[in-house]
This record gives C-alpha cells, sequence and structure tokens, in this order.
C-alpha cells in the first residue's frame, strides 16, 4: 500500500466506524450529557482523567468545561487529573503509578461530582483504580472505551454510563472519543443552566 492508499483508508475507516458505532452509542452519550448536566446544577465538578492520547481527551474536555466551547457562558467547574505533573509524579514515586488519579480522587472528589475515564482498552490499572476511589466517594462514572470496555466497565454500576467505540485500534477508537466530546460540550452550551 503506497502513501496515498494509506491516508485514504484512514479516513473510509473513519467513516465506516463512525456509521457503525453512532447508532450504538447515541443513549449513552445522551445519558451522559444528563448526568452532566444534573452535576452541574448540583454544584459538582467534573473530574478527568486518560492515559497517553486518552489523557488529550481528558484535558481537552476539561478546558472546554473551564473556558467555553463554542459560545460565550459561564466557567463550569473541571479537572484534569492528568495535568499536575508533580501531584502524579510523587504519587507515583511514592506508592505507584496506578494509584495517579485514585489518590487524587481521594482529595477532590465528592458526591455530586462526576468521574469521566478514558481509556481505549478499558484495562488500565490506574483508571480502575480511579473508578473505585469514585465509587467510594459516592460519584458517578462515565466510562468513555473502546473495544469491550475491559476490565473498567465490569467495575460500573447502574449509576455509571459507559460510552464503547464498538472498535478494536486504538486510532479509531480515540477519533470517535473526540467527536463524543464535542457532543457533549455542544450540549453542554445548549442545555446546562448557565
Amino acid at each position: 500500500m503506497n502513501k496515498l492508499e494509506i491516508i485514504k483508508s484512514n479516513f473510509l475507516e473513519n467513516q465506516e466506524i463512525n456509521s457503525l458505532t453512532v447508532e450504538k452509542i447515541l443513549p449513552s452519550i445522551e445519558k451522559a450529557t444528563s448526568t452532566l448536566i444534573d452535576m452541574i446544577n448540583n454544584s459538582g465538578k467534573l473530574l478527568t482523567c486518560g492515559n497517553g492520547g486518552s489523557s488529550g481527551d481528558a484535558q481537552h474536555i476539561s478546558s472546554e468545561f473551564i473556558n467555553r466551547f463554542e459560545i460565550e457562558r459561564k466557567e463550569l467547574p473541571a479537572i484534569s487529573l492528568n495535568s499536575d505533573t508533580a501531584a502524579m509524579t510523587s504519587i507515583a514515586n511514592d506508592y505507584g503509578y496506578e494509584y495517579i488519579f485514585s489518590k487524587q480522587i481521594n482529595a477532590f472528589g465528592k458526591q455530586n461530582d462526576v468521574l469521566m475515564a478514558f481509556t481505549t482498552s478499558g484495562n488500565s490499572t490506574n483508571i480502575l483504580e480511579a473508578i473505585k476511589s469514585a465509587k467510594k466517594k459516592k460519584m458517578i462514572t462515565i466510562l468513555i472505551s473502546g473495544n469491550d470496555g475491559g476490565e473498567s466497565k465490569k467495575l460500573l454500576d447502574t449509576h455509571d454510563i459507559d460510552i464503547i467505540v464498538p472498535h478494536t485500534r486504538t486510532s479509531r477508537i480515540q477519533e470517535m472519543h473526540l467527536i463524543i466530546i464535542h457532543a457533549i460540550c455542544e450540549c453542554i452550551d445548549k442545555y446546562a443552566n448557565n
């Protein structure tokens, strides 16, 4: 396959996954959006986390809450748990990488807050620990994942929400995650009590 064919195949595969994904996860995205609007209206905050490209997604939605998405509105409370490198590296050094998010949730999380965890595989140990800590704080978890949701999905209960892109290729999963983030933010702009 030459370079042009590789490039074209990326666009075509994206279209295929987009079509496959849209009908399967729309109800979950709507439920997540309603949960976030309730969180905002009840003075809660969004805590986000992820590794690698998923950390970028966590930072992305957090920044859209704090600043704005497409319209002028009041600032919304959100913390990207993968943004404080001093906290992360001290936790990783003293306790282990698996606790870099959970210890922050233990410090900042409260009952009206929501954890949004990004993981393409669903199996990242630090995400599993984050979900466990959110449960102890009686927080709702929104899991944004791929594949089958992995071990993370098994930790969710009826109050939690899973948005799982039905694909195994990381790049395609992350492309869908970006659309999910933008769809949620557009709904927040329109429907949150600002």
